[in-house]
């Protein structure tokens, strides 16, 4: 099995490198989450864009440091979707208490790619927008509203 280095991170920080006690409910729970196509972030989005008639944006264009959910080519912008849990929002992004060690290193770890991609992206001329899911959640149309000046 090929490891990428998400999975080498965390494991340096787990007891004996490996996972342990994760009930099989709980593993399949989990696996079944999806980075793309969230409805609570992505979509919504998506449809304030179509509703606000902006266009000239594609969804997950191959190619591009980090795979970002929107990019505008002709403008060169990328925005991220993030959502609160997997990308530890200081707001109401939270380490459970099961198998916290384990948690805070992937929030961690998807904190630290999130920049790196950030950067990567702007070392190309591209600007990065991140919207948390909260702020989709709570008010879209402030989010639409800070895309539109850019274009």
């Amino acid at each position: 099995m090929i490891e990428n280095a998400m999975e080498r991170k965390l494991r340096e920080k787990l007891k004996d490198g490996k996972f342990q006690d994760v009930p099989e409910k709980r593993s399949k729970t989990m696996s079944a989450i999806r980075g793309k196509g969230n409805k609570t972030t992505e979509q919504k989005l998506r449809l304030a864009l179509v509703r606000a008639g902006i266009k000239g944006w594609k969804i997950r264009p191959k190619g591009l440091p980090g795979n970002p959910d929107f990019y505008f080519e002709n403008k060169k912008i990328a925005v991220f979707t993030d959502g609160c849990f997997w990308h530890g929002c200081p707001k109401c992004g939270h380490v459970p208490k099961t198998r916290s060690k384990f948690w805070k290193a992937k929030i961690e770890r998807n904190q630290e790619r999130d920049k790196e991609k950030a950067k990567k992206l702007e070392e190309i001329g591209i600007k990065v927008l991140r919207f948390w899911e909260h702020e989709l959640l709570e008010d879209v149309k402030n989010c639409v509203e800070q895309i539109k000046p850019l274009l």
